[in-house]
Parts: structure tokens; sequence; C-alpha cells
């Protein structure tokens, strides 16, 4: 049996009158890299805070490694790095990651840390004089300097440029190849489809999937079919339409009655492809679904 490294059980959390996040239950299993998709509002940091001790359940129970997140023995082999952090302008960039790694019994080797971050020619920086990119970076590259056996990531690339992003992606992927288990959020699509072997979708505080990619992908049975046309009438079962010059993509739960009913209204049409949807289609079909269960 794979060990569970954190579970909660019908968890909830509420803000005076607001409910952020209704009875969830989610195991973060040794070894897993887990993607949690959601919009603004959906209870992904709520769930994460939760996870890390940062705030307590209105109902249900966490546990961490076996035990309450609360106790700091039980956070020892824990790295997180919340959405919005605050990190000592003062520090240089070296001292800072040696402050955060003197709370933990096993330390990461700082140059090596910084080196894997892309962080080694701004070690003698001061944090208050760098850019938002760069102290996204630090931040990130911290969860890592205990050593941890779980990663609670929330939004980590946010302020990224495209090779910072990629270059943090690859850090993550060494760190899950070597063992390590991960949870992290992103309103990135890509960047769940990149990484993710088992993606959680969290919908108006409520999980709407959990499953594999492909399951995820498959679970609203979405394709999209693309083709060259003019003057497409209404089609019956089409879930969106998008175009991009001469070519119209439509999404659609039923693509073999689609191009029957193309071919039944006698439309000329050229270049038809059919495919499975990418993650942020289904993402966006699964979370329809959940506000309209009759729409598809």
């Amino acid at each position: 049996m794979t060990e569970t490294l954190a579970r909660a059980v019908e968890v909830s959390r509420r803000y005076g009158d607001v409910t952020a996040l209704h009875p969830t239950s989610l195991d973060i299993r040794a070894g897993e890299l887990i993607g949690l998709l959601g919009p603004n509002g959906a209870g992904k940091s709520t769930l994460v805070n939760l996870l890390a001790g940062l705030r307590r359940p209105t109902s249900g129970s966490i546990s961490l490694f076996g035990g309450s997140p609360g106790d700091p023995v039980h956070r020892r082999s824990l790295g997180t790095t919340p959405q919005e952090t605050g990190l000592p302008p003062t520090l240089k960039v070296r001292e800072c990651v040696d402050f955060v790694s003197a709370h933990y019994p096993s330390r990461a080797d700082r140059d090596e840390l910084l080196e894997r971050f892309g962080l080694a020619e701004l070690r003698d920086r001061q944090i208050g004089g760098l850019s938002g990119g760069q102290k996204r970076r630090i931040a990130v590259a911290l969860a890592f300097a205990g050593r941890p056996r779980l990663v609670l990531l929330d939004e980590p690339t946010t302020g990224l440029d495209v090779e910072a992003r990629r270059a943090l992606w690859d850090a993550i992927r060494d760190f899950h190849a070597g063992g390590g288990t991960v949870l992290l959020t992103s309103h990135y699509l890509e960047e769940i489809e990149a990484l993710a072997e088992r993606v959680v979708v969290l919908g108006e505080g409520r999980v709407l999937a959990d499953d594999s990619l492909a399951s995820v992908r498959g679970m609203v049975g979405v394709r999209r079919v693309t083709l060259t046309a003019a003057g497409l009438p209404e089609l019956p079962g089409v879930l969106g339409v998008e175009t991009d010059g001469a070519r119209t993509h439509l999404l659609t739960s039923d693509a073999d009655r689609l191009v029957r009913e193309l071919v039944l209204a006698d439309v000329p049409f050229s270049g038809l492809e059919i495919r499975a949807t990418t993650l942020e289609e289904a993402f966006l079909a699964i979370t329809a679904q959940d506000a309209h269960p009759t729409a598809v």
C-alpha cells in the first residue's frame, strides 16, 4: 500500500457567512504529482492552507504525516509556497535561504538549491531590490530548503516569464523523479497538463473531478471538431464555437452526430479534424456542467 502523506476528511471552511470550502475529502499519496484546478474563489488556496496547517477547518479533520498539521513536528517534511509571500527585503538571497533552512533538521545544499532555481547569480543581492518574478522564484525555492517529502505550491509560477516558468517546471519534475510528492495549484492549464499525473478540479468549494489527466479529459466526453466551412447553420450538441481565420473549432459531446448533421444539411466543408479535448476544454466543460447540469 502506498503511504498517505496528507489526508483531508470531509473538511469545510467558512469565513463568516461565506463558505469557501464545502465538505471535501482528499488523500495525497507518496510519489504523486497532483494538479489542483479551479477558477478564482473555487477553494484551492483554502484547501492548501488547511493541509499546511495555516488555517483550521470549520468541520472535518486534516492529518499530515500521521498527525496534526498544526504540530511543528509533523511539518518538518513539508515544504510550501503560499499564493502570496512576504520576504525580508534587507536580507541577501543566500541569507534568506540560510535562515529558512535553519528551521529544518535536514537541509538542502544552499548553492545547489540556488543553482536549481536559477538564483545563483542573485545570491549576494538584497531581496528588496529584486523583481517580482525573481522574488517568486525565491519563494518557490524556499519550499525545498528543508529536503521535504511533500511540497504544496499555490500558484508557483505567477509573475514568471516563459523561460523562468519552464525552468521551474524542470525543478519540480526533478524533485518528483527523485521520489518527492507535489500538490500544485495553477491558473495556467498548460502547466497542469505539462506536470500533473492526477488532476483535482474544484468549483465553488466542491470537488468536481479527481482522476488521471487522461480521465479528466475523457469523463466529459467532449471532442474538438475542426473544419473549414462558410456559413455554418445552427447545429445540435455544440457546446462551444471558436474561429481562427477560415478554420472553425466546434466543441461537442457527440462528434459522430455532428458530422452526420453537417452532411445531412448539405454543408460544404473541408479539412475535417476530430481530436480529444485539451485539459482547458475539459476543465471548462466540467465547470459548465456544475453550474448548468443540463447543459451537456
